[in-house]
């Protein structure tokens, strides 16, 4: 795959941050704010359903964005993903197919899709090159999220060489910070353990739970930084290829388990629960490419774990 910079000027440009709500879509519109766009454009989903194609179509007609950025989604942890597979492909690929070909049909200028570092092979080389992409079985547990993700990779890749759109994807590692879902149940691993520390810390529990045997390793970056990476990206980059967006550095499930707690100021012990699944054995992605184009992430993981546990205390345990 080929590997090309350009040059794309996000001043005065009308903005549409698709899934503006979410954890990423909320930071993204944060961070756009310093680019100076004539308009940033969100819409509630109250109000647009993506996997509508004919409202969808519609919505950007009639708001004319000029740079598209894909970050609505049906996301969740593990558990989210085993028990409702048939929701996640089924929400994804339409949120994907509506919007690209849309975008296609009413010739926008630029469009960034957002994919997950679970697009790539359970058993990918370390650290995950984007060429690894298709090149082996994924994780059974996220299988159909998954899917659903590479399809708008491809989506992005074939209407580039179809039709010229200059449409990218991106690869963003496992993130997280304020706007996080702490579902006790349907959450990602840090909000998860945030809120098991913050539990057994204010309860005086002996020991905080663990799903898994807490050895397989992980890449975090703080959702600030994700939303800087993927401006630079849509700013300086255009190419067939999807691109990484992660911090080029990893951390064992027990390892950020104790860093949690000890921001939590929980002094317990660890009960790790093996009857829960692990996942892939380890997930560090190659941030070369990201590299080349002049960026690098600058929130350490136990700055963005410190704000994110000041977040979780602001905007959740403070309403429990």
């Amino acid at each position: 795959m080929s590997f090309s910079p350009a040059e794309t000027s996000l001043a005065n440009k009308r903005i549409w941050v698709a899934g503006h709500r979410g954890m990423v879509g909320s930071a993204l519109v944060r961070r756009l704010e310093r680019e100076a766009p004539s308009a940033i454009l969100t819409v509630p989903r109250e109000e647009l359903d993506l996997k509508d194609s004919a409202a969808t179509t519609a919505w950007m007609a009639e708001n004319s964005p000029e740079i598209v950025i894909i970050a609505a989604a049906k996301v969740g942890g593990i558990y989210a993903n085993k028990t409702f597979p048939a929701q996640f492909i089924y929400q994804n690929l339409m949120i994907a197919c509506n919007i690209i070909n849309a975008a296609h049909e009413l010739g926008v200028e630029k469009l960034l899709y957002l994919g997950s570092s679970c697009i790539y092979p359970r058993q990918a080389h370390q650290p995950i090159s984007e060429e690894a992409l298709m090149t082996g079985t994924l994780e059974p547990t996220n299988e159909a999220y998954a899917i659903a993700k590479i399809a708008g990779v491809k989506l992005c890749e074939f209407y580039r060489q179809e039709y010229g759109s200059n449409f990218i994807a991106a690869m963003p590692t496992n993130l997280f910070g304020p706007g996080d879902n702490y579902h006790p149940q349907n959450s990602h691993v840090i909000p998860s353990l945030i809120q098991k520390a913050h539990i057994a810390q204010t309860s005086g529990a002996k020991f905080m739970e663990v799903w898994g045997t807490g050895q397989v390793r992980r890449e975090f970056m703080h959702v600030n930084d994700c939303a800087d990476g993927l401006v630079h990206v849509l700013k300086h980059y255009s190419g067939p290829s999807h691109i990484n967006i992660g911090t080029g550095s990893d951390v064992s499930i027990a390892e950020i388990a104790q860093i949690v707690a000890g921001i939590v100021g929980f002094e317990g012990a660890m009960q790790f629960d093996t009857s829960m699944p692990d996942g892939t054995p380890r997930k560090l992605m190659s941030s070369d490419k990201l590299s080349a184009l002049g960026w690098a992430p600058t929130i350490s993981l136990e700055a963005g774990l410190e704000n994110a546990y000041d977040w979780f205390l602001k905007n959740i345990a403070a309403k429990t």
